[in-house]
């Protein structure tokens, strides 16, 4: 288990991609939030386990009908604070 912190890019701010996704890591149930960035992006920081890195990264990469992801960027951080039960959006 690491946890990660994702950058998503496309269009995915104005068209439900935040409440897509974090309803399909709630049923998944996974940890962690995600929130949008000033400069259009979507952050999301979660625990991912090795065995389930591809169920998450299909998740974001499908998002909403109305969203277009172009990119996916993500690294390891060991610095991550956040605590929760569930999947948040912020």
């Amino acid at each position: 288990m690491e946890w990660y912190r994702f950058i998503i890019y496309g269009k995915v701010q104005g068209v439900f991609y935040r409440k897509f996704v974090s309803q399909a890591m709630m049923k998944k149930q996974f940890k962690g939030y995600m929130q949008n960035l000033s400069d259009g992006t979507v952050e999301v920081v979660a625990e991912v386990f090795d065995d389930d890195f591809d169920i998450f990264m299909g998740i974001l990469k499908e998002g909403s009908p109305l969203s277009t992801v172009e990119d996916v960027h993500y690294k390891i951080i060991n610095d991550a604070e956040f605590r929760t039960d569930g999947f948040e959006i912020r």
